[in-house]
């Protein structure tokens, strides 16, 4: 293989080369860059973690003019995801330390008026996604009208994803006379069908057929039921290690559940799917880098989109639906020429998805066993916590939990109700021995009274309780159906007196 410097790179270029810490091109790089400065179209298929961004970086930027203030982009890059994107400007601008081209990325997710006013400056370079970038034309943000080269990288998955009415305006707005390049981790005749009419004379890189999986990945399958992968992605991460592993599955929130169930069982991961918003997708795949983050959970729509390096391991949490995103999956390690592996659960249910993926790569998946795994007992767990889920579920055992409630409750009710009746009967009894014990000491102090004791100047008693003697004797006499007033001893014997002199007189 030779090196750089014999692709016909400029002295600019291969300052740039070594600032990225490349020493001998892939495979792709060295074919493609000469056919690139050469000014044909391509179209390329090559392995991911090949160097594809660079192999079109490189040569095209190379021998890129300048734009004037105002006006550009020279050079226009499509692909289809948000951290593809990133990744392509992080190489474009290492590119343009030594090119001193100024280099823009657009993509959706993030505000419309700082990338406006970027693009009102002038730009040589733009990458874009093509929902961003149609919206930007939309309003007349950005113009295509002097592009001179078009690279559309990822083109099969922008199409798998139903860019293809977008990729098709995106490329109607250019002109015919650029030159187009065509990168892709597998290209099909139904790609360069829909595509042969957006390239003139494209030469053919074919580093990787539809179906390679690279030398450096080892891959294994293991066969579990579903109640069980739980379990069983914790066995594999405290067996073959928890550093750099990329957990990939079918839905957004499937990821989500695994990163909630990873995170409860102590291991640093965070979740990467199309519901995140661009700064914590960012912020997560920085935390991986970094080795702040030792696991994420991505979806089939990131498979692409995770540039890292030295991901140990990939595990597809679920079998991928379509047989080639198995590829790109596993592709996320043994990038660069490292060693990696990857292991897929299969449940009976996706045992045809797995027959397809097979017959794609034209090999037979070999079974994983793990030493320290019970299989037999971890199905006889989930199988329990599955009765005991479904027992919750089952109406007729809700039925009997409500009407147990409800006996509890009335039982319950019952008793405070009897509690209440027993305290306002002891409060009604201590209220009649109190009114007893009153009548008694106005009784005692009548008698008093009678004799002559305790008087004050107008006859009344001087003692306490006798009021209340009095009225407790008027309460008797009423009882007794005599009539009511005032029967204190010393005015009823003054009475009987009066009426005996009365007699007398007559």
């Amino acid at each position: 293989m030779s090196g750089f410097e014999n692709l016909g790179l400029s002295e600019k270029a291969l300052a740039a080369v070594k600032r990225m810490g490349y020493d001998t091109p892939t495979p792709v790089q060295e074919q493609a860059i000469p056919l690139v400065l050469k000014g044909r179209d391509i179209i390329a298929a090559a392995q991911t973690g090949t160097g594809k961004t660079a192999a079109f970086c490189l040569p095209a930027m190379d021998k890129l003019g300048h734009a004037q203030k105002g006006e550009g982009p020279l050079m226009l890059v499509v692909t289809p995801t948000r951290e593809l994107a990133q990744q392509i400007g992080e190489v474009a601008d290492q590119m343009a330390v030594s090119t001193h081209h100024r280099i823009t990325t657009v993509v959706g997710g993030l505000s419309y008026k700082p990338q406006i006013e970027r693009l009102s400056r002038g730009t040589d370079v733009l990458i874009a996604t093509p929902g961003r970038l149609i919206d930007l034309m939309d309003q007349a943000a950005v113009k295509l009208g002097n592009v001179k080269v078009l690279v559309l990288d990822e083109a099969d998955r922008m199409l798998d994803m139903g860019f293809l009415p977008s990729v098709k305006k995106i490329v109607a707005d250019t002109p015919k006379s650029r030159q187009t390049l065509l990168f892709s981790a597998t290209i099909d005749k139904s790609i360069q069908d829909i595509t042969g009419k957006m390239l003139r004379d494209p030469a053919t890189v074919e580093i990787a057929r539809k179906g390679d999986v690279a030398s450096t990945i080892d891959h294994y399958i293991i066969r579990v039921q579903q109640s069980v992968k739980p379990e069983l992605l914790k066995a594999v991460l405290q067996e073959k290690g928890f550093f750099r592993v990329i957990v990939f599955a079918r839905t957004r929130s499937r990821a989500d559940t695994a990163c909630r169930r990873l995170r409860r069982a102590g291991y640093a991961v965070e979740a990467i799917h199309s519901d995140r918003s661009q700064n914590q997708r960012k912020r997560a795949l920085d935390k991986f880098a970094n080795g702040d983050v030792n696991i994420i959970t991505a979806t089939d729509v990131l498979a692409r989109g995770i540039d890292v390096s030295d991901v140990d391991y990939v595990v597809n949490f679920d079998v991928p639906e379509q047989p080639e995103d198995y590829i790109h999956r596993i592709g996320r390690t043994g990038r660069a020429g490292s060693q990696g592996f990857a292991v897929t659960f299969v449940t009976p249910e996706t045992e045809s998805q797995l027959r397809d993926i097979e017959k794609l790569i034209k090999q037979k998946i070999p079974e994983m066993k793990l030493r320290d795994f019970d299989m037999a007992a971890a199905e006889a767990e989930a199988a329990e916590k599955s009765i005991t889920a479904q027992a919750k579920r089952d109406p007729e055992v809700n039925r009997a939990k409500r009407e147990l409630a409800n006996k509890a409750r009335k039982k319950a009710e019952l008793a405070a109700e009897r509690k209440n009746s027993r305290e306002q009967e002891k409060r009604n009894k201590k209220n009649r021995q109190g009114g007893g014990q009153a009548q008694a000491q106005g009784k005692g102090q009548g008698q008093q009274k009678g004799q002559g004791k305790g008087k004050n100047a107008r006859g009344k008693s001087n003692q306490p309780g006798y009021n209340q003697g009095n009225r407790g004797q008027q309460s008797q006499n009423r009882r007794k159906g005599q009539p009511s007033g005032d029967f204190r001893p010393g005015r009823a014997r003054r009475a009987e007196v009066q009426r005996s002199r009365s007699r007398k007189s007559r």
